[in-house]
């Protein structure tokens, strides 16, 4: 149920792929009266997209921000701030703008820099789960100068925001921080089972971490990992590089996640369908093509 107190009933969307998708079908009926939307991919198949979804699709983004009360920016990690660049002499005095991008501290506040002198509102939103089954009830959190205005906006959109702080780049750091692990242990687990498979010894290297951490079900999450990889593997790359940046923002280096980087794009690029849901069916999928 939508709390009207802080109604947004114009909504822009910058980048219409999953995330946004997931999230104009889970307002179903409660949608705002008038959704619109521009992404950088065009043709056929993104104008059947915005049908599917009922969003009036957009030629270029002044087109899709005349007279937005609030704009979702959901477009890969390394295009944010590009985005943000190109809006700015678009958008209304006084949006929103969501950036729910994952993206380095120092990238989210360039984007603020931008927004802000454009008179928009900018808020650092970190997604801090899968958009499905969610959807739009996916926890989100919200940080920056505006964000208890933006927690009263989202929750208007029946969303779950939760405030991280009051500047830019903390909500973003938790993001970007906990994907060092995340994201990073997919990583881990394709070098491991990859190698395990091509050296013939894959059934003793599970065993010998079943043995160590049995709560871990190596099997069934190494297959998740994987299916992830597969899936959004090139997505990820561009968050994990963003996350190599938090790192080296802080002086730790970053090298951990600049490699993850490398593994979770390596397998994205590669078109493997994640096939049956086994660890050692996708091991194999994957070996063929590298």
């Amino acid at each position: 149920m939508r709390d009207m107190t802080n109604s947004i009933d114009r909504l822009a969307f910058i980048g219409f792929g999953e995330a946004a998708t997931a999230f104009v079908s889970g307002w179903g009926a409660g949608r705002p009266a008038r959704l619109t939307a521009f992404d950088i991919k065009t043709g056929s198949q993104m104008q059947a997209r915005y049908a599917e979804h009922g969003v009036a699709g957009c030629l270029d983004v002044a087109g899709a921000l005349k007279d937005a009360q609030a704009v979702f920016s959901v477009v890969t990690a390394d295009q944010a701030l590009a985005a943000a660049r190109a809006a700015a002499q678009s958008l209304p005095a006084g949006a929103f703008w969501f950036d729910c991008n994952s993206c380095a501290p120092g990238t989210k506040r360039q984007a603020a820099q931008v927004i802000e002198a454009a008179g928009g509102r900018y808020v650092d939103v970190a997604v801090m789960a899968p958009v499905h089954p969610k959807r739009h009830h996916v926890p989100l959190l919200v940080s920056g100068p505006h964000a208890e205005a933006a927690e009263a906006a989202l929750l208007s959109l029946d969303m779950k925001p939760k405030l991280a702080g009051p500047e830019v780049g903390q909500a973003s750091s938790i993001k970007m921080i906990r994907s060092v692990m995340i994201k990073g242990m997919e990583a881990l687990s394709a070098e491991c089972f990859l190698a395990a498979r091509r050296a013939g010894v894959e059934e003793s290297v599970i065993a010998s971490l079943e043995a160590s951490d049995p709560e871990m079900e190596w099997r069934r999450r190494g297959a998740y990992n994987l299916e992830r990889m597969m899936l959004h593997g090139v997505r990820r790359a561009a968050e994990m590089r963003e996350v190599a940046l938090t790192v080296q923002e802080l002086g730790l280096g970053g090298g951990m996640s600049a490699a993850a980087a490398d593994w979770q794009d390596r397998i994205g690029a590669l078109g493997a369908a994640p096939g049956e849901d086994d660890l050692l069916s996708r091991v194999d999928s994957l070996l063929v093509r590298l």
